[in-house]
């Protein structure tokens, strides 16, 4: 192997760091310039850390980087090294980030929809963006993970319930509006980093039955630059035998796709699925004529 080939994954090791640590200090700004100075709070073990500085004086970053402790471990048994060591690098950044900018001038003040809509999305960005390059800032996911294997719950939903819990606690300090404020910034900082994660032009699978398939697909390949493929099925009631269209679209592309569904057959059926990944293949555009 030579050394430019070696060279390459430790040079995309360096900067999916470098982007975990830039995701950490922007969640940190988020916390001390937006959501805490307004008595708001955020999720998971972030939350608790929060809490329990406002009630013992402790400085915030201590009680993340103390408190997420049990989690990067449970992140190594379940997931892998590396995920933990880039979890490490992450909570070491965002504790630190939180002492650097704990006396920060606040962006805003008392607009409570305000705060949780710009607190939301700033920590949004800097937690996906960390969840994107391989690390994680926040420990309760990691929980959530294990827990949905020994108990019969998803993982959805255990996130959830867990956030349920720590926004009880946040009520003990912030009071009830802090509480709800808190738990509606965390659902934007959640939608967020959705986004951040897979991208604005993440993937969907459009699923057409048509009267005129072999017309559809011309006119998808022509007007979209995409190809597509069918499956043969038979129609329950009808018994005849029907050509199922699926083509694999970004997401930028869906109000095309729908156009051109209704201007070639109003009355197709369609059914759409979001994609969470794409390899392979052949899922490229083709020139447009």
């Amino acid at each position: 192997m030579s050394a430019n080939t070696k060279q390459k994954p430790m040079l995309t090791l360096a900067w999916r760091g470098l982007f975990v640590i830039i995701g950490a200090f922007i969640t940190a700004y988020g916390l001390e310039a937006v959501l805490i100075p307004n008595n708001v709070s955020d999720g998971g073990v972030t939350g608790l850390s929060i809490v329990g500085s406002q009630l013992s004086g402790l400085p915030l970053g201590i009680l993340i980087a103390v408190l997420n402790i049990p989690f990067v471990f449970l992140g190594y048994k379940q997931i892998g090294k590396s995920f933990a060591i880039k979890s490490v690098i992450g909570i070491a950044s965002l504790a630190i980030g939180t002492v650097l900018m704990h006396h920060v001038p606040t962006i805003i003040k008392g607009d409570t929809l305000l705060v949780t809509v710009v607190g939301g999305i700033i920590i949004g960005f800097g937690m996906g963006l960390a969840l994107r390059n391989g690390g994680a800032l926040d420990g309760i996911d990691m929980l959530a993970v294990l827990l949905s294997r020994k108990l019969p719950f998803g993982t959805s939903d255990l996130i959830l319930f867990l956030n349920l819990f720590v926004f009880i606690v946040v009520s003990t300090v912030f009071g009830l509006q802090g509480a709800i404020l808190s738990g509606i910034a965390y659902f934007i900082a959640s939608k967020v980093i959705h986004i951040v994660e897979e991208g604005l032009s993440g993937s969907k699978t459009f699923q057409i039955i048509t009267r005129e398939p072999e017309k559809m697909v011309e006119t998808i390949r022509d007007r979209l630059g995409r190809s597509a493929t069918y499956n043969l099925a038979q129609g329950g009631y009808s018994n005849e035998p029907i050509k199922v269209i699926n083509c694999v679209i970004n997401r930028l592309e869906e109000s095309k796709m729908k156009e051109i569904i209704y201007e070639i057959d109003k009355h197709a059926f369609v059914t759409v699925y979001d994609v969470a990944e794409v390899r392979g293949g052949n899922f490229k555009k083709h020139d447009i004529h």
